[in-house]
């Protein structure tokens, strides 16, 4: 199977059946394996029908006993044999699905991580969760095709070909009926993929809209709205149930044909030939041959309604994954240098100027406002925005990303230790412009690792001492992913401690106090204006601890600046200034 540090390959993304076919080309010999063992197997389950008539024909009806048991020691040679065969068989298929499943897996994170911060502009979160938990399962569960699904197609035509030398009628009746079997399941699965994919978009949805109710969760009790966003989320989940149950229909009608149509027509094979004996026309022997191919060959017949039903969900998740895998991040058309040394950068949307080595804070009633701002000024998104008059985005977008640094106060935390939570700053921007995977490792590897003087002095200005001390291994101990193992203040401390080490040129820090106590707060406050003096840094907030620290304010009325100053100017001239600050200074005493 792919290692998990192995490249997993570039995928087909050109439709849904070409990425199944891709899977599958990425493990030849495991493929050719599966198909090999799944069909010697289904083969010598039709070879018990003959060995069972030769013994019959030959030993039991003329009495010869040695005939008979000879027939019946290769009877339970063949059946043991057959037996090591399904066990192969069956671990090599578990193979080829875990080398799929780790392999779609790998795909999807890499591309994840190639789309940066356009992934959450292009697809929402539910929608990746649903690939990632669902869609991974059932593609690797298709390619069970490839194993029985191989071996039942030439179970069925050896059947066929055994048939036709007992009774020409019986081989004709085989060969045409069970085509028509699957002929009749067909619409049925047609119909399962459209009901399917609808199912699948609507729990990308509702699996979105439960991240966003827990990531909001506070700020709709403060406004009265969870009952609201409750009721449509019940509104939705029953939809989502509906649509549940007429998959279930669906899938019920085809895995009931699947079984139901074979054993219909395993009895009409058997009346035929049971015809045929009393006739005269087969032997005794013949009449239980025939009996075991058609009860051999329902085996296949369900293999085959089976491996279409996992084929059309496969195609179904296989097309959300290529949907997913043609998304494009955000095009880098930047092909001037930045500037030589520290220089103003200018959001002329909004009217935000930011001068080198200040300590700036945008405030705003509507925290939105003033992380687009950041956004902008960061090259998050598309803007008018420049640095020392040369448009953003004209910029070579690694030296952006090397020389400005934008800190969201809900970034992501990877799991870890404490020291590689945090010293996964310094490799920030290594590997940019490298056009493999190994040179980024190459480049990642080459970067110097940040020692443990210069975390401990970002962990102090982050006012995070008391978190490492805590900590029963101190700088070595783990953190859980998210770091859900700390509670919200205690990562909000963190990331800012990862932000401060990366010590870039320009920090533009997004709320970076807003879960912290006042007493913590003000500390932060002093400690981060002097960690960063004589370095541009950039906050958004609206407490009046961090603007007291801040050199200019910048007071955001719907997006755009009203007024600039520093913080005592602005709550003696600006009404509406000092009242969005009295605000929360009495959130902060309650």
């Amino acid at each position: 199977m792919i290692d998990a540090y192995e490249d997993p390959g570039e995928p087909d993304s050109r439709g849904g059946a070409r990425y199944l076919l891709w899977l599958v080309r990425r493990q030849p010999g495991r493929s050719l394996a599966g198909a090999v063992l799944g069909s010697v197997w289904m083969v010598l389950l039709a070879a018990t029908p003959y060995l069972l008539s030769r013994a019959i024909d030959d030993g039991l009806e003329p009495g010869d006993y040695p005939a008979l048991a000879g027939w019946t020691a290769a009877l339970f040679a063949v059946g043991s044999f057959n037996a090591w065969l399904s066990i192969m068989r069956h671990r090599t298929m578990t193979r080829v699905r875990m080398d799929a499943n780790f392999r779609t897996v790998k795909v999807i994170v890499g591309q994840a991580v190639r789309l940066g911060a356009a992934l959450p502009r292009q697809v929402g979160a539910g929608e990746v969760v649903t690939i990632g938990v669902g869609d991974v399962q059932t593609i690797s569960q298709s390619l069970t095709v490839v194993g029985p699904g191989v071996g039942a197609v030439v179970a069925y035509l050896v059947v066929a070909a055994v048939l036709l030398s007992v009774s020409p009628l019986i081989a004709a009746v085989v060969l045409l009926g069970i085509p028509l079997i699957v002929v009749l399941v067909g619409p049925l699965l047609t119909r399962l993929q459209g009901a399917e994919t609808e199912y699948r978009n609507r729990q990308g949805v509702l699996t979105a809209r439960i991240a966003d109710l827990a990531g909001g969760l506070r700020v709709l009790n403060g406004l009265g709205g969870k009952g609201l966003f409750a009721d449509a989320f019940h509104h939705d989940s029953q939809r989502l149930r509906r649509q549940g149950y007429r998959v279930g229909a669906v899938t019920s009608w085809v895995q009931a044909l699947g079984i139901g149509l074979p054993t219909l027509f395993l009895a009409v094979v058997t009346w035929l030939a049971a015809r045929l004996a009393a006739q005269g026309s087969i032997t005794i022997g013949q009449l239980v041959s025939v009996y075991g191919y058609v009860a051999v060959l329902v085996g296949p017949v369900a293999f085959w309604v089976e491996c279409g039903y996992q084929i059309s969900r496969g195609l179904v998740s296989a097309r959300r994954v290529v949907r997913f895998l043609q998304l494009e991040p955000l095009a880098d058309t930047g092909t001037r240098d930045a500037p030589a040394g520290p220089a103003v950068l200018h959001d002329p949307e909004s009217g935000v100027r930011i001068h080198p080595g200040h300590l700036t804070a945008l405030a705003s009633a509507r925290p939105a406002d003033a992380a687009t701002v950041v956004d902008r000024l960061g090259r998050y998104a598309p803007s008018r925005a420049t640095w020392d008059g040369i448009p953003l985005d004209e910029i070579e977008l690694k030296q952006v990303r090397r020389r400005i640094l934008v800190a969201d106060h809900e970034a992501d935390l990877f799991a870890g230790s404490l020291r590689d939570v945090l010293g996964a700053a310094a490799f920030r921007g290594a590997g940019n412009g490298a056009t493999s995977h190994d040179e980024v490792a190459d480049a990642r590897q080459q970067a110097e690792a940040p020692s443990e003087a210069h975390l401990l002095k970002s962990i102090h200005a982050a006012v995070a001492d008391d978190i490492v001390q805590g900590l029963p291994d101190n700088l070595a101990s783990a953190i859980d992913p998210q770091a859900r193992n700390l509670s919200g203040g205690q990562r909000q401390r963190v990331r800012l401690a990862r932000a401060l080490a990366a010590d870039p040129e320009i920090l533009l820090a997004v709320e970076p106090t807003s879960a912290l106590d006042a007493h913590t707060e003000a500390r932060v406050a002093q400690r981060l204006r002097a960690a960063r003096e004589g370095r541009t840094t950039v906050v958004t907030t609206t407490s009046p601890l961090v603007l007291d620290r801040a050199d200019t304010v910048h007071y955001l009325v719907d997006g755009k600046v009203a007024a600039t100053g520093n913080h005592r100017d602005l709550l003696e001239a600006e009404p509406g200034y000092r009242a969005l600050v009295a605000r929360d200074a009495e959130e902060t005493v309650r």
